[in-house]
């Protein structure tokens, strides 16, 4: 068969069964396989970056990789961003970008690029396929890289797509990641004893609710206090669960949770460091005088190694788990409290969270500690344009689940097309669009990094007034039924709403300045 249908084969029977795409001419005969192998899902995206991030989501809710098809080079740097952040969150997603005939590359066409170099700057795999023959092994070589937690890119040639001589490929064995070993569980045991000042950053499967429950035990038994990473891939939260806060994103904040600490377990994360550089201010987030000590990398099964610790060092002991709290509306007009608690008290159960609020959503952590039970995405790598194409790759792996995007202003507009990809395929998104009119956090940052202060000519670049974008009105368009709401109770109305119907919402909140 010719390579783009054995490839097709192959995928799905690797378990790789959604496609996200935005293809072109070089990608005709991968979508043309799509008639012949009817279990791939094939789901169009108008922009690259709704591609890439929705690939993202999928792999963080099912624990597989999707496949994304991109156009040449210029299609892959179009999802460069969102590919950025699914490395950061060690997704595993798999990336085919349709390159030119092989015989046609000599003659520098005005879309030929160096592909493989774009790759390499996300990807921990690259290769270039030479012939059919050779597509589906190379196509199970890249899944299985996916696989390990990271971005593999496959370069399609037309013509190794369009050509005969090709044959399915069977699956690779999978490799899981292993705990880490016993000498250095050990090590960190005789370290844990009562009265020195410990903390544990979580990261990676420590955010499961296996991880949580022994990082919890851990904290009872031996008073170390647990926080999570900043900007965990995915974290399970809410009722039932251990109530763990997250390492601060301003630098400052942070320097004040890790005040005065003594010891610094690392469990599936990386050491503390600030997002950017502030003059007068150090990057590395770690008193001098701590020790840190690595309890399981972000590679290894980090859930697991904090089973065994917690079996040595708190045998006998309980994990202290969070209590139902539902939050109590706060009439009135939008300030982020209201907008918070209004988000948390009709939050339904299992819902997973998109969160790319930002600014404006600085209230919701708290207020969602003790709401129903959750799964939190966020913003891994910091490249903002994330939080609706990985609720809609969310929806996609887990259409039994209500998802709930929170969306800054600034940052929807980045990939506002994604609202078009829901529409479409009818997924049950409720986005709550966050608007302020600005981009909020960098006039705070203006401030922080002593850069002056805003004349007329700067703060029109911080500004989205003048004209101010109608949500609702780009909601519509898109295929979206979206309202504006300027209080908590009709934002509470509406959530309630968007939960109770199938397919997508958008809700447009005008938050104001306020407590």
């Amino acid at each position: 068969m010719i390579g783009a249908r054995a490839l097709l084969h192959s995928l799905v029977g690797a378990g790789v069964d959604v496609c996200f795409m935005n293809p072109g001419t070089s990608e005709m005969h991968f979508v043309s396989a799509l008639d012949s192998v009817p279990d791939m899902r094939g789901v169009l995206a108008l922009f690259e970056g709704v591609a890439t991030g929705a690939a993202d989501g999928y792999a963080r809710i099912a624990g597989r990789p999707a496949a994304v098809l991109l156009h040449l080079g210029p299609g892959l740097a179009n999802g460069l961003a969102n590919l950025h952040n699914a490395r950061r969150a060690r997704s595993p997603v798999l990336v085919v970008v349709g390159g030119h005939a092989t015989g046609h590359v000599r003659y520098d066409s005005p879309l030929q690029s160096d592909i493989e170099a774009l790759a390499r700057t996300v990807s921990g795999w690259v290769h270039t396929c030479g012939s059919p023959r050779d597509l589906p092994q190379d196509a199970m070589r890249a899944v299985a890289a996916a696989r390990g937690g990271q971005i593999a890119t496959l370069v399609l040639p037309a013509d190794v797509s369009w050509s005969d001589g090709a044959s399915p490929a069977s699956p690779r064995p999978a490799v899981r990641p292993a705990a880490a070993g016993h000498e250095r569980i050990k090590t960190v045991a005789d370290l844990l004893p009562a009265g020195v000042s410990t903390v544990v950053l979580l990261g990676g499967n420590a955010l499961t609710e296996r991880g949580l429950r022994a990082a919890s035990r851990i904290s009872a038994a031996t008073g170390a206090r647990l926080l999570a990473e900043t900007f965990p891939a995915r974290m399970e939260r809410g009722a039932g669960l251990p109530l763990v806060d997250r390492l601060a994103y301003l630098a400052e904040h942070a320097e004040a949770q890790l005040a005065g600490i003594e010891h610094l377990i690392l469990a599936g994360a990386r050491s503390p460091v600030s997002f950017f550089a502030y003059p007068g201010r150090a990057s590395d987030l770690v008193p001098d005088s701590c020790l840190v000590s690595v309890l399981a990398e972000p590679d290894e099964d980090a859930a697991a190694t904090l089973e065994l610790l917690a079996d040595q060092v708190a045998e006998g002991t309980a994990p202290v788990l969070a209590e139902a709290g539902p939050a109590a509306l706060e009439p009135g007009p939008l300030t982020p409290a209201a907008l918070a608690r209004a988000i948390a008290a009709s939050l339904p159960e299992n819902a997973i969270i998109s969160d790319e609020a930002n600014t404006a959503g600085a209230a919701i952590p708290a207020a969602l500690a003790r709401a129903p039970r959750h799964s939190l995405l966020t913003l891994t790598g910091g490249a903002i344009g994330q939080g609706l194409p990985v609720a809609t790759g969310a929806a996609i792996a887990a259409p039994d689940r209500p998802v709930l995007a929170l969306e800054a202003d600034g940052s929807a507009l980045y990939t506002i097309q994604a609202l078009w990809t829901q529409a479409r395929e009818q997924l049950n998104v409720t986005t709550v669009l966050l608007n302020n009119a600005a981009y909020a956090i960098l006039r705070m940052e203006l401030g922080r990094t002593a850069a002056g202060a805003a004349g007329e000519r700067a703060a029109r670049m911080l500004d989205l007034s003048g004209p101010t974008p109608d949500f609702t009105e780009i909601s519509t368009g898109l295929g979206v039924p979206a309202v504006r709401v300027t209080t908590a109770e009709e934002l509470d109305a509406e959530l309630r709403r968007g939960y109770a119907e199938p397919g997508p919402h958008l809700i447009e909140a005008i938050v104001s300045r306020g407590r």
